[in-house]
């Protein structure tokens, strides 16, 4: 053997008494004897792997005896319906239907075998005789070559017939057979008639109406229609699905809107200005009854509108129609067609008085000067009736004129500035205050123009800053801020960015003043209406039930600060606390966050609605205080203000105008107050009540409850408020999990018997147990086995390639071959006929 062709495998560790198996390895024979396999198994299933020689019974359940015939049939039907779909051509449709039109099919229809016979109406029309084919198609020649009898043909041969007797015979025959026709036809007409009599004879005595009584009594009731067939005869009733109109995207929408609103401005501003829209509306022309109507020229129409004026014609020229309407004065244009028609006139009269051609001259001078004295007076009444026209149409129009301007504009621009914006909006109702920021919208949509975006982003600022303005009036205008709201959402959806930096900007300002005071005084009051009123349009426009979020999150933290930092001096700061605290509950009812400013300032509520030092078991934090001079600001000791309290709700608006109110009013805004608080309690301890320190936040304000509160000298309303908060924080079950230590398993104690480990292989790591070392050792070997049989797979891969890469250049090279020998024999023919071609022009 070839040394090069042996490869030595070396062992790192000779050990004695070892035998191995692999010292030496013979890669060439290996590969030499693998592909030889691969011959002889490999290789011949890729070339018989479309062939077979054996005949397979692949009829579905021929030897499954539990099946039935039937159910045989039907799945084997099933199955060749299954295996044809799909296979056969697209343009095929139907192909095993036969399509039928009155029990006939329309294959045999399509093949106009039907002819019809002018000759006959019978059964036998579309056909024709042998003889008058070939006497009328044959050219003559099939009347000489007739068919005879055996018999006569001798006799035939002997006397050939002429043409003239052959054509005798066949109008002899013809008739015949027409007459044995019409024959057939009268005995079947005559057959049905005696049928039809003998018929009605027989039903006479067949037929007897039964009397009405008995109809009614053997009146079998009509078998009512199923389900089934209701629903089909509805489906069959049904109006079919008509395709509707595609939807329009937001643009096309906007285009339309402004559309629509330009052209209502433009009718606006014609009515406001007293133009009569049918004077703009062209008048019909005239149209002789003569006219064919095919003269007309498609650029401009030059015919001209015939009319009558005191008896004579009147035509106008329609050049000077156009240029008398470019002008702008309507009066000027009315004069001046007067002026036009009567100059007209009087030349036309004077062309018809030459035309006539009178004898005397004088009563030609005579007619003129009478027609000028007739034109002159037409001319003065004409002038007095327009001048007794114009204040009649002037007096209709001024309610059109003045309706119009009370109307509002149909588009608006977008105000630069919010000096423009507070004047568009100054001295308008609430609804005009919309419809004009609705018709701003959509007039100045963003998809209409460039710069419409920015536009609207400052229009969003501007609202904001005229709902703040709303709310700091003597008498804030709170129902129209409640209005504004809607188009301030619409803005803040289209632009979300630019809403939440405006809102960002007054809270932040809202938040620095706050703290420049404090910084300064050392105390702080809660802000105006305005900045109340913007927190509440925030928890509108934004979602606060998230985590964190740009907008929400600092107005949670600004709302905090003034629970915690604004000092409670006056009724209406614990109007504008509470106000806080339900926006606190709208903020976190779906978060059910835990907001601890708001039961700290909940229960300084209820701490200042007590007399004087009786703060004994519950702490109250910054910024109420135990003790102090603005203490019992909810206290009511008068007992006849304490019976007519009527429970209402805490307006807003009284924050400005509770100095102007008198005592007892007063009064009753501390004891609703006190029942706000109270419905406050109550829906912090529904919101609070999974969290597990429930009970001991709620400790303080349990016992002033119950232990404080001079419940009895409060009216019944108040006290039902009082005793549906109290069960309310009762009835809660204290949710405690007590501790228990973890479990762990017990460490065994130390043992000093010696742990023999049996070792098997020197330098490998051993399993503890048998077990351990054969799932092991399975383990090994079965990854040993899939790394081989993953090679052994690559090998046959790589083989397969190498042999339908030889087939392939075996056929390439047949082609060439074959292309080759082609071309060669084309190349010689061509030659010798070239040469041929010599040859002959030599000759």
């Amino acid at each position: 053997s070839n040394p090069f062709e042996v490869k030595v495998n070396r062992q790192k560790f000779d050990v004695l008494g070892r035998k191995t198996k692999n010292d030496v390895g013979l890669p060439g024979v290996s590969r030499s004897k693998a592909i030889k396999k691969r011959n002889q198994t490999l290789l011949k299933e890729y070339k018989e792997r479309e062939k077979t020689n054996v005949f397979k019974d692949k009829r579905f359940g021929e030897y499954n005896t539990k099946i039935t015939p039937e159910e045989k049939m039907i799945r084997r039907f099933a199955l060749e319906r299954q295996q044809n779909y799909g296979k056969k051509n697209i343009y095929n449709l139907n192909e095993d239907e036969e399509l039928t039109h009155y029990g006939q099919s329309l294959a045999e229809i399509e093949k106009l075998n039907d002819i019809v016979d002018s000759d006959s109406d019978t059964e036998e029309r579309g056909t024709l005789s042998a003889e008058l084919t070939a006497a009328h198609f044959g050219g003559g020649g099939g009347l000489l070559r007739k068919k005879v009898s055996s018999e006569q043909q001798d006799e035939e041969e002997e006397k050939p017939k002429s043409r003239k007797d052959l054509i005798e015979e066949m109008i002899a025959k013809s008739k015949q057979e027409k007459q044995e026709r019409q024959t057939r036809r009268e005995n079947a007409l005559e057959l049905t008639e005696k049928l039809d009599k003998d018929w009605k004879e027989i039903q006479t005595l067949i037929a007897r109406k039964t009397p009405k009584s008995e109809r009614k009594d053997k009146e079998v009731e009509k078998p009512k229609p199923d389900e089934y067939d209701m629903i089909v005869r509805e489906l069959g009733f049904e109006m079919k699905a008509k395709p509707s109109e595609r939807l329009k995207t937001e643009e096309e929408l906007a285009k339309e809107e402004q559309a629509r609103l330009q052209k209502l401005e433009a009718d606006r501003l014609r009515r406001m200005h007293g133009i009569d829209e049918e004077a703009n509306k062209k008048r019909p022309s005239h149209m002789s009854a003569d006219d064919l109507a095919d003269g007309f020229i498609l650029d401009k129409d030059d015919r001209r509108l015939l009319s009558y004026k005191d008896g004579k014609i009147n035509i106008e020229n329609e050049e000077e129609k156009e240029e008398e309407e470019g002008e702008e004065d309507e009066e000027g244009e009315g004069e001046e067609e007067d002026n036009e028609n009567e100059e007209e006139s009087q030349e036309e009269s004077a062309s018809e008085d030459e035309e006539n051609g009178a004898a005397d001259s004088h009563s030609d001078l005579e007619s003129d000067l009478e027609s000028g004295e007739e034109a002159a007076g037409n001319k003065e009444e004409k002038k007095h009736k327009a001048n007794e026209n114009k204040p009649q149409n002037v007096e209709k129009l001024d309610p059109k004129r003045e309706a119009a301007k009370s109307e509002l504009p149909y588009t608006f621009a977008v105000p630069e500035s919010y000096e423009i914006f507070k004047s568009l909006l100054a001295g308008r109702t609430i609804e005009q205050q919309l419809i004009i920021l609705e018709r701003i919208q959509k007039c100045n949509h963003p998809s209409l123009a460039v710069g419409n975006k920015a536009k609207l982003e400052k229009l969003f600022g501007f609202l904001l800053e005229y709902i703040g303005e709303l709310a700091t009036l003597d008498l804030p205008e709170l129902r129209t801020i409640d209005k504004l709201v809607l188009p301030l959402y619409n803005l803040c959806q289209m632009f979300p960015e630019a809403a939440s930096d405006s809102i960002k900007f007054i809270l932040g300002d809202a938040a620095h003043d706050l703290e420049e005071v404090i910084e300064v005084k050392g105390r702080a009051t809660f802000p105006g209406l305005d900045t109340l009123i913007y927190l509440k349009i925030v928890s509108l426009l934004f979602p606060t039930s998230d985590f964190w979020h740009p907008v929400v999150t600092p107005a949670f933290m600004y709302m905090s600060q003034l629970l915690t930092k604004c000092r409670i001096a006056t009724l209406q700061d614990v109007i504008k606390g509470l106000f806080v605290c339900c926006l606190f509950l709208e903020y976190v009812s779906l978060s059910r966050r835990f907001v601890p400013e708001l039961i700290n300032f909940l229960l300084g509520v209820l701490h200042i609605s007590l007399p004087r030092n009786q703060a004994q078991g519950y702490t109250v934090v910054h910024p109420f205080t135990p003790v102090g001079k603005n203490l019992e600001l909810l206290l009511v000791c008068d007992k006849k203000d304490l019976k007519s309290w009527e429970k209402q709700n805490v307006p807003l608006s009284i924050v400005t105008r509770l100095k102007e109110t008198s005592r007892t009013d007063i009064n009753h805004t501390r004891l609703s107050c006190l029942a706000l608080c109270f419905d406050l309690i109550k829906k912090c301890a529904a919101l609070y009540e999974s969290l597990p320190s429930f009970h001991e936040i709620m400790h303080p304000v349990r016992i002033l409850l119950t232990q404080h509160v001079p419940v009895n000298e409060y009216p019944e309303k108040l006290q039902e408020w009082y005793h549906s908060a109290l069960k309310e924080l009762e009835n809660k079950v204290k949710h405690y999990t007590p501790l228990i230590c973890e479990k762990k398993k017990p460490v065994p104690l130390k043992q000093y018997t010696p742990k023999i480990v049996k070792v098997l292989e020197f330098g490998k790591k051993q399993a503890g147990s048998k077990k351990e070392q054969e799932r092991k050792q399975l383990i090994q070997r079965h990854k040993r086995e899939l790394k081989g049989a993953i090679r052994e797979i690559r090998k046959d891969n790589q083989y397969l390639a190498r042999m339908q890469l030889s087939e392939t250049m075996e056929r390439d090279a047949a082609r060439k071959r074959k292309v080759k020998e082609l071309l060669g024999s084309l190349a010689t023919q061509e030659g010798e006929w070239k040469a041929m071609k010599r040859k002959k022009w030599k000759n």
